[in-house]
Protein backbone atom coordinates (compact mmCIF):
# COMPACT_ATOMS: atom_id res chain seq x y z
CA UNK A 1 0.00 0.00 0.00
CA UNK A 2 1.27 3.42 -0.98
CA UNK A 3 -1.09 6.39 -0.91
CA UNK A 4 0.10 9.94 -1.61
CA UNK A 5 -1.72 13.23 -1.08
CA UNK A 6 -0.45 16.42 -2.72
CA UNK A 7 -2.90 18.46 -0.64
CA UNK A 8 -2.79 16.81 2.80
CA UNK A 9 -4.74 19.58 4.53
CA UNK A 10 -7.97 17.72 3.74
CA UNK A 11 -6.83 14.71 5.80
CA UNK A 12 -5.26 16.90 8.49
CA UNK A 13 -8.49 18.84 9.06
CA UNK A 14 -10.69 15.73 8.94
CA UNK A 15 -8.69 13.84 11.57
CA UNK A 16 -8.57 16.92 13.80
CA UNK A 17 -12.39 17.05 13.70
CA UNK A 18 -12.98 13.31 14.13
CA UNK A 19 -10.51 13.00 17.03
CA UNK A 20 -12.66 15.39 19.07
CA UNK A 21 -15.28 12.62 19.22
CA UNK A 22 -13.35 9.37 18.74
CA UNK A 23 -9.93 8.44 20.15
CA UNK A 24 -9.39 5.10 18.39
CA UNK A 25 -10.81 3.95 15.07
CA UNK A 26 -10.26 1.65 12.14
CA UNK A 27 -9.76 2.74 8.54
CA UNK A 28 -10.92 0.34 5.86
CA UNK A 29 -8.74 0.93 2.77
CA UNK A 30 -10.25 -0.24 -0.53
CA UNK A 31 -9.89 0.67 -4.19
CA UNK A 32 -12.54 3.36 -3.63
CA UNK A 33 -10.67 5.10 -0.81
CA UNK A 34 -10.38 5.23 2.97
CA UNK A 35 -13.50 4.72 5.10
CA UNK A 36 -13.91 5.16 8.85
CA UNK A 37 -17.11 4.41 10.79
CA UNK A 38 -16.95 4.86 14.56
CA UNK A 39 -19.04 5.68 17.62
CA UNK A 40 -17.95 8.04 20.35
CA UNK A 41 -17.35 6.34 23.75
CA UNK A 42 -20.72 7.52 25.09
CA UNK A 43 -22.61 6.13 22.07
CA UNK A 44 -24.14 9.54 21.39
CA UNK A 45 -22.54 10.32 18.02
CA UNK A 46 -21.44 8.26 15.04
CA UNK A 47 -18.77 9.46 12.62
CA UNK A 48 -18.77 8.38 8.97
CA UNK A 49 -15.70 9.47 7.00
CA UNK A 50 -14.80 8.67 3.40
CA UNK A 51 -11.66 10.00 1.71
CA UNK A 52 -12.01 9.03 -1.96
CA UNK A 53 -9.14 7.54 -3.95
CA UNK A 54 -9.58 10.42 -6.40
CA UNK A 55 -8.19 12.73 -3.70
CA UNK A 56 -4.78 11.09 -4.01
CA UNK A 57 -2.11 11.68 -6.67
CA UNK A 58 -0.86 8.12 -6.09
CA UNK A 59 -3.12 5.30 -4.95
CA UNK A 60 -1.33 1.98 -5.09
CA UNK A 61 -3.23 -0.72 -3.23
CA UNK A 62 -2.48 -4.42 -3.70
CA UNK A 63 -5.29 -5.68 -1.48
CA UNK A 64 -7.95 -4.31 0.84
CA UNK A 65 -6.57 -3.59 4.30
CA UNK A 66 -7.83 -2.43 7.72
CA UNK A 67 -5.71 -0.02 9.74
CA UNK A 68 -6.68 0.71 13.36
CA UNK A 69 -4.99 3.74 14.89
CA UNK A 70 -5.00 5.99 17.91
CA UNK A 71 -6.39 9.16 16.34
CA UNK A 72 -4.75 11.49 18.83
CA UNK A 73 -1.36 10.12 17.79
CA UNK A 74 -2.27 10.50 14.12
CA UNK A 75 -3.49 14.05 14.72
CA UNK A 76 -0.20 15.00 16.37
CA UNK A 77 1.76 13.78 13.33
CA UNK A 78 -0.57 15.51 10.87
CA UNK A 79 -0.10 18.78 12.74
CA UNK A 80 3.47 18.71 11.44
CA UNK A 81 2.22 18.80 7.84
CA UNK A 82 2.33 22.08 5.91
CA UNK A 83 -0.17 22.85 3.16
CA UNK A 84 2.59 22.66 0.50
CA UNK A 85 3.93 19.26 1.65
CA UNK A 86 3.38 15.87 0.05
CA UNK A 87 2.10 13.17 2.40
CA UNK A 88 2.51 9.43 1.81
CA UNK A 89 0.93 6.59 3.81
CA UNK A 90 2.44 3.08 3.74
CA UNK A 91 2.19 -0.12 5.76
CA UNK A 92 5.46 -1.13 7.43
CA UNK A 93 5.91 -4.71 8.70
CA UNK A 94 2.09 -5.06 8.95
CA UNK A 95 2.29 -3.56 12.45
CA UNK A 96 3.06 0.08 11.73
CA UNK A 97 1.79 2.88 9.54
CA UNK A 98 4.64 4.80 7.94
CA UNK A 99 3.89 8.46 7.24
CA UNK A 100 6.33 10.33 5.01
CA UNK A 101 6.12 14.12 4.76
CA UNK A 102 8.07 15.71 1.92
CA UNK A 103 8.60 19.46 1.78
CA UNK A 104 11.78 21.39 2.33
CA UNK A 105 12.90 18.31 4.23
CA UNK A 106 11.79 14.66 4.23
CA UNK A 107 10.35 13.47 7.51
CA UNK A 108 9.28 9.94 8.34
CA UNK A 109 6.97 9.01 11.18
CA UNK A 110 5.88 5.55 12.27
CA UNK A 111 2.67 4.85 14.19
CA UNK A 112 1.65 1.50 15.69
CA UNK A 113 -1.33 -0.26 14.16
CA UNK A 114 -3.47 -1.25 17.14
CA UNK A 115 -6.04 -3.97 17.75
CA UNK A 116 -9.65 -2.99 18.27
CA UNK A 117 -12.81 -4.83 19.20
CA UNK A 118 -13.95 -6.87 16.18
CA UNK A 119 -17.45 -5.45 16.47
CA UNK A 120 -18.33 -3.98 13.09
CA UNK A 121 -19.91 -0.54 13.08
CA UNK A 122 -22.88 -0.30 10.74
CA UNK A 123 -24.48 2.86 9.47
CA UNK A 124 -28.09 2.91 10.72
CA UNK A 125 -30.84 2.87 8.12
CA UNK A 126 -32.65 6.10 8.97
CA UNK A 127 -35.58 7.76 7.23
CA UNK A 128 -35.82 11.55 7.27
CA UNK A 129 -38.88 13.61 6.27
CA UNK A 130 -36.93 16.88 6.50
CA UNK A 131 -33.72 17.93 4.75
CA UNK A 132 -32.06 21.34 4.73
CA UNK A 133 -28.90 22.27 2.82
CA UNK A 134 -27.20 25.59 3.56
CA UNK A 135 -23.85 27.36 3.79
CA UNK A 136 -21.91 25.68 6.59
CA UNK A 137 -21.15 29.00 8.26
CA UNK A 138 -24.88 29.70 8.64
CA UNK A 139 -25.37 26.59 10.76
CA UNK A 140 -22.12 27.15 12.69
CA UNK A 141 -23.29 30.62 13.70
CA UNK A 142 -26.69 29.31 14.79
CA UNK A 143 -25.08 26.67 17.02
CA UNK A 144 -22.73 29.27 18.51
CA UNK A 145 -25.69 31.58 19.19
CA UNK A 146 -27.54 28.78 20.98
CA UNK A 147 -24.47 27.97 23.04
CA UNK A 148 -24.60 31.42 24.60
CA UNK A 149 -27.77 30.62 26.55
CA UNK A 150 -28.08 26.83 26.97
CA UNK A 151 -26.44 23.40 26.72
CA UNK A 152 -29.00 21.99 24.28
CA UNK A 153 -30.88 23.33 21.30
CA UNK A 154 -34.00 22.46 19.34
CA UNK A 155 -34.12 22.24 15.56
CA UNK A 156 -37.57 22.94 14.13
CA UNK A 157 -38.28 22.08 10.51
CA UNK A 158 -41.11 23.73 8.57
CA UNK A 159 -42.01 23.94 4.87
CA UNK A 160 -39.84 26.93 4.03
CA UNK A 161 -37.90 27.52 7.22
CA UNK A 162 -35.61 25.86 9.73
CA UNK A 163 -35.33 27.33 13.21
CA UNK A 164 -32.60 26.81 15.78
CA UNK A 165 -33.81 27.67 19.29
CA UNK A 166 -32.40 27.35 22.78
CA UNK A 167 -33.68 28.27 26.23
CA UNK A 168 -31.74 28.64 29.45
CA UNK A 169 -32.93 29.48 32.96
CA UNK A 170 -33.39 33.16 32.13
CA UNK A 171 -32.25 33.65 28.54
CA UNK A 172 -33.36 32.33 25.15
CA UNK A 173 -32.44 32.61 21.49
CA UNK A 174 -34.19 31.80 18.22
CA UNK A 175 -32.52 31.78 14.80
CA UNK A 176 -34.72 31.53 11.69
CA UNK A 177 -33.07 30.27 8.50
CA UNK A 178 -35.43 30.72 5.56
CA UNK A 179 -35.33 28.95 2.21
CA UNK A 180 -33.67 31.07 -0.49
CA UNK A 181 -31.03 30.78 -3.21
CA UNK A 182 -28.49 29.52 -0.66
CA UNK A 183 -30.79 27.47 1.57
CA UNK A 184 -32.69 24.49 0.16
CA UNK A 185 -35.43 22.84 2.21
CA UNK A 186 -37.29 19.63 1.36
CA UNK A 187 -40.06 18.49 3.71
CA UNK A 188 -42.56 15.65 3.62
CA UNK A 189 -45.92 15.87 5.39
CA UNK A 190 -47.65 18.79 7.06
CA UNK A 191 -46.45 18.44 10.65
CA UNK A 192 -43.78 20.71 12.07
CA UNK A 193 -40.73 18.63 12.99
CA UNK A 194 -38.88 19.31 16.24
CA UNK A 195 -36.01 17.58 17.96
CA UNK A 196 -33.44 18.51 20.64
CA UNK A 197 -29.67 17.93 20.63
CA UNK A 198 -26.59 18.51 22.75
CA UNK A 199 -24.74 21.75 21.95
CA UNK A 200 -21.49 20.29 23.32
CA UNK A 201 -21.55 17.63 20.60
CA UNK A 202 -22.79 20.00 17.90
CA UNK A 203 -19.92 22.42 18.52
CA UNK A 204 -17.48 19.60 17.78
CA UNK A 205 -19.44 18.41 14.75
CA UNK A 206 -19.80 21.81 13.07
CA UNK A 207 -16.02 21.97 12.84
CA UNK A 208 -16.74 20.03 9.65
CA UNK A 209 -17.15 23.46 8.07
CA UNK A 210 -13.36 23.36 7.74
CA UNK A 211 -13.63 20.73 5.00
CA UNK A 212 -16.77 21.89 3.16
CA UNK A 213 -18.53 25.19 2.50
CA UNK A 214 -21.97 23.57 2.70
CA UNK A 215 -23.79 21.35 5.17
CA UNK A 216 -26.82 19.08 4.84
CA UNK A 217 -29.07 18.44 7.84
CA UNK A 218 -31.58 15.57 7.94
CA UNK A 219 -34.16 15.58 10.69
CA UNK A 220 -37.20 13.84 12.14
CA UNK A 221 -39.18 14.26 15.37
CA UNK A 222 -37.24 13.14 18.48
CA UNK A 223 -34.93 11.25 16.14
CA UNK A 224 -31.20 11.13 15.33
CA UNK A 225 -29.87 14.08 13.35
CA UNK A 226 -27.66 13.42 10.35
CA UNK A 227 -25.18 16.16 9.47
CA UNK A 228 -23.17 15.84 6.27
CA UNK A 229 -20.22 17.77 4.87
CA UNK A 230 -19.17 16.87 1.32
CA UNK A 231 -16.32 17.98 -0.91
CA UNK A 232 -17.14 16.61 -4.37
CA UNK A 233 -14.77 13.90 -5.64
CA UNK A 234 -12.71 14.22 -2.43
CA UNK A 235 -14.47 13.41 0.81
CA UNK A 236 -17.62 12.90 2.82
CA UNK A 237 -17.69 13.63 6.54
CA UNK A 238 -21.00 12.76 8.19
CA UNK A 239 -22.28 12.53 11.74
CA UNK A 240 -25.34 10.87 13.25
CA UNK A 241 -26.24 12.51 16.57
CA UNK A 242 -28.70 10.99 19.03
CA UNK A 243 -31.52 13.27 20.22
CA UNK A 244 -31.75 14.57 23.74
CA UNK A 245 -35.16 13.48 25.00
CA UNK A 246 -36.26 15.35 28.11
CA UNK A 247 -39.43 15.97 30.04
CA UNK A 248 -39.94 19.68 29.54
Amino acid sequence: MKLTLSKPQILKDSIAIISELVTEAQFNVTTDGLTLIAMDPANVAMVIFKLLSSSFVEYNLVKEVDIALNLNNLKQVLRRVNSSDMLTLEIEDESKLKITIVGKTTRRFSLPIIELDDREQKIPNLQFPFTASMPADTFVEAVEDAGVVADSLSIIGEDKKITISAKGDLSSVEVDIKADDDVEIVKEGEDVIRSKYSIEYLKKIVSGARVSDTVKLQLSKDYPLRIEFVEKDKLQLSFVLAPRVEND
